[in-house]
């Protein structure tokens, strides 16, 4: 076969990769291909919520390998419902959909919304408010739902359906965009790709208050703040609320790729025969990883951990602050979900940390992520702070060379 004259990668270059490639990791550390070590900071985004190749993580993946991968949907699949059940019993939702990941999981909560108003005689209920600096994933809907020109650009028409407000202080002010056509209120109550912005107990509240009043549905994404990324199980519990439908991915599965569609009863009763599908959702070798993770997480009292941590992190983090105020201007979060915002470009600080050995997470709001694993050790985090403590050093000495 004659060789192709291209001039373009195999894969799409839609990605701005960092000059590594990783061969092997444990815990929050992962090795390149010549052996350096980095500290994982970042977890694959908020994904590997128990640090790469957790012995139990492992087992059950490898367990599950050697009996069964694949039968697709059409016959009843080991470990749907004893993963459902579990997150049955620990969530506010009677039932769920199983996805492979967050903006499919997304998309379902749209459809469900869409679902419930149609079946119960309002089919001209079908917008959702969504809010400026949201992620909801990248496909034609959700990134409708972000709206932001970064995501939306080169990609018109947005879709309909979707109406995206202000972030508002003060979240009754949400009560103003409803109109007869409004199905629902899609939001993460912490935005990650934002810049690490929760939204407040109280706010929560007049949320929940506002979808009741209103007769429309509370959708609560936490793909990336959810399965104890906040001390948790879940980040709206600490408000004491709970959404209609909620959609799940990134932890669940512990790096495997998982996702899924929780709702109420009154909500999930109208997906019948057909409404929906996935060919590979649910697959046997996820529902092993999603069911070790939820064990685990339990097992290792993890969301102890995570309290207990995230208060070393905090700590630690403002007195890096209160050191390089000329780079840190604030630390804001919840649990191991935290972010600092800084006084220079996210991506100089993250690069810089790169070169330092540590892996950090951009976002909006001229923030920087900061998720390590739920499992993390107080030892973990002083190497952290020490690696960020040389960043910040760096940084100076580079604006004073100027």
């Amino acid at each position: 076969m004659v060789k192709k004259q291209n001039n373009i990668s195999s894969i799409l270059p839609t990605y701005a990769r960092m000059d590594a490639k990783f061969i092997r990791g444990e815990g929050c550390k992962l090795y390149g291909d010549n052996d350096q070590q980095y500290h994982d900071f970042g977890s694959g985004i908020a994904v590997n919520c128990l640090g790469h190749c957790h012995p139990a993580l492992v087992k059950a993946l490898t367990d599950q390998a050697g009996k069964l991968w694949h039968t697709s949907n059409i016959f009843h699949i080991d470990g749907q419902a004893t993963l459902a059940d579990k997150l049955c019993d620990i969530t506010f939702a009677d039932s769920m959909f199983f996805t492979n990941s967050g903006a499919e999981a997304v998309e379902c909560a749209i459809k469900m919304a869409r679902r419930y108003h149609d079946a119960n005689g309002n089919p001209e209920k079908f917008r959702v408010i969504s809010f400026e600096g949201s992620f909801h994933g990248r496909t034609l809907a959700t990134i409708a739902a972000g709206g932001s020109e970064k995501l939306t650009k080169g990609f018109g028409p947005v879709m309909d359906g979707f109406d995206v407000i202000r972030f508002y202080r003060d979240m009754s002010k949400v009560e103003d965009h409803i109109t007869n056509e409004t199905a629902a209120i899609l939001i993460e109550p912490i935005q990650g790709e934002g810049g690490i912005r929760p939204v407040s107990t109280e706010n929560l509240q007049k949320l929940r208050q506002i979808a009741d009043k209103h007769d429309i549905l509370l959708i609560f994404d936490e793909i990336q703040c959810g399965v104890g990324r906040t001390g948790k199980m879940f980040a709206h519990e600490h408000a004491g609320v709970t959404p209609d439908i909620m959609p799940i991915a990134k932890g669940i599965g512990g790096g495997f790729p998982l996702g899924a569609c929780l709702a109420v009863e009154k909500v999930a009763k109208h997906m019948t025969l057909g409404t929906h599908g996935s060919t590979y959702g649910g697959n046997p070798l996820a529902m092993a990883m999603g069911i070790a993770v939820i064990e685990t997480i339990e097992n290792e009292d993890i969301l102890a951990n995570v309290q207990k941590m995230s208060d070393k992190l905090r700590l630690d983090l403002m007195k890096l602050r209160k050191k390089y105020p000329d780079v840190i201007d604030m630390v804001r979060g919840l649990g191991l979900m935290m972010g600092i915002k800084l006084h220079i470009e996210p991506p100089e600080f993250v690069r810089t940390a790169f070169k330092n050995k540590l892996l950090l997470v951009g976002a909006g709001e001229n923030t920087v992520r900061i998720l390590p694993p739920l499992n993390i050790t107080a030892e973990d985090i002083d190497r952290a702070i020490e690696l960020m403590d040389m960043t910040c050093q760096d940084i100076l000495k580079n604006k004073s060379l100027d």
